[in-house]
Formats: C-alpha cells, structure tokens, sequence
C-alpha cells in the first residue's frame, strides 16, 4: 500500500487543499501502473484542514491515522508512505508506524533550524527505506534543510539516500517524468523487494555527501521501462 500525503501550509486553519491533493494523483496512477502486477493500490490521503501548526502537527496526526486505517481494514501489509512539501514532513514524522516500511520525501518542508527548538526528530527512521528528493531551485522548501536532515538520518539508519533535481523548484515539474520514474523504482524496490536502479542503489551505498546530493539524471527511467 501506498499512502501519498498532499503538501500543506505551516500555519492555517483552513480546509485542505484540492490542488494539493490533485498534484500527487499523477504519482498515484503511475504507482498503480507500475505495481498492477504485485497488487500495489494507493491512495491520497484527505486531511482534515491545511496547516501543520507549530506542536500540533496536525498534517502527521492525520497521516498516523490513515496507516492505521489501512492495517485495520487490510491486516499486516507493508506501506510506503510519499510525501510532497508539507506532507514529506508528515511523512518522515510518522515512519515510525510498525506498518510502515519506507518513506520518500519530495521537496519535504522542513523548519529552520532553531536553537530554543528540538531538532527535526529522525529516530523513528531507523529500519526503514528513506529516499528524499529536492530541486536545487526551491523557493518554497529550502533544500539546504533536507540535505541537513538527511545527513543526521544517514547516522541513524544507513539505508537513506537523497536525489537532487538540477534547476527544478517545489513542483519537481521541469523534470516531473523523471521524478515519476524515480518513484516507481524507489517504492517497488522497497515494497516487494525488487532490484533497485543502479542509481539507487549506488545512492544508499555511497557515503554523506555523495549518496545524500546524489543528482536524477536527465532521461531517467527511460532505460528502465520494457
């Protein structure tokens, strides 16, 4: 199972965003695609409003709920959870669910770092499969803050890699079929235990920095396709 949060606001009280969800739809169809053969389903996940909101973490309450909702009404199955902006923070944040055996992270939106504040946990990733993806030109979720973040990740849990998408913003759409492509790879290979690309699999072998700025090369997943 794949659950795929939709981005969010770091403060609001408003209701989620439809255009939010509908951005990860195209991600979800070509999961579905890929995994058809495995019995792969995915869903967008519907949050009950917009914003993350300081200690309440509400975008990782809702996100907690919904694998719990997939192990009660189908058992004991692996779950992958995909996370764009806001939501790859929920997703990181909630990794430490017995259900869940990946995570993948696209252009997560992490907090600057504060000292009066605890630092993004990271614990809760251990044991799982963590990719994490960012455009080079994000405005919105600063990449210098997920590589940060992956670099504490890579001491708690060795099977954490980071993609870099040249001259791509937020949206990942300058290179969106390549980020696709990566994707599939990425939750098929961690879900049914298929061989990774030889990029993923140099990214998880090669030490900080290399397999944390690791760059998507253009045409990716074209090779790959039968």
């Amino acid at each position: 199972m794949v659950l795929l949060l939709p981005d969010g606001a770091p403060e609001s009280a408003r209701r989620a965003s439809p255009l939010h969800r509908a951005a990860l739809l195209p991600l979800a169809r070509r999961l579905v695609r890929a995994g058809r053969g495995d019995g792969l389903a995915a869903h967008v996940v519907r949050y009950r409003g917009r914003g993350w909101n300081g200690a309440d973490a509400l975008l990782a309450q809702d996100a907690r709920w919904a694998v719990a909702e997939v192990v009660r009404r189908h058992g004991d199955v692996p779950v992958c959870l995909v996370g764009h902006g806001m939501g790859g923070r929920a997703a990181l944040r909630t990794a430490g669910h017995a259900a869940v055996a990946s995570v993948l992270a696209l252009a997560p939106w992490l907090p600057e770092d504060d000292v009066a504040a605890e630092p993004e946990p990271v614990r809760q990733l251990a044991g799982r499969q963590v990719m994490i993806v960012h455009g080079t030109t994000d405005a919105t979720a600063h990449p210098d803050l997920s590589y940060r973040l992956a670099v504490r990740a890579k001491k708690a849990n060795r099977s954490t890699c980071r993609f870099e998408v040249h001259s791509d913003g937020h949206a990942l759409r300058q290179h969106h079929d390549e980020v696709l492509s990566l994707a599939a790879d990425f939750v098929l290979g961690s879900l049914f235990d298929r061989p990774y690309s030889r990029p993923v699999t140099d990214a998880f072998a090669a030490p900080p920095p290399l397999g944390l700025r690791m760059p998507l090369a253009a045409g990716f997943g074209r090779s790959l396709r039968p």
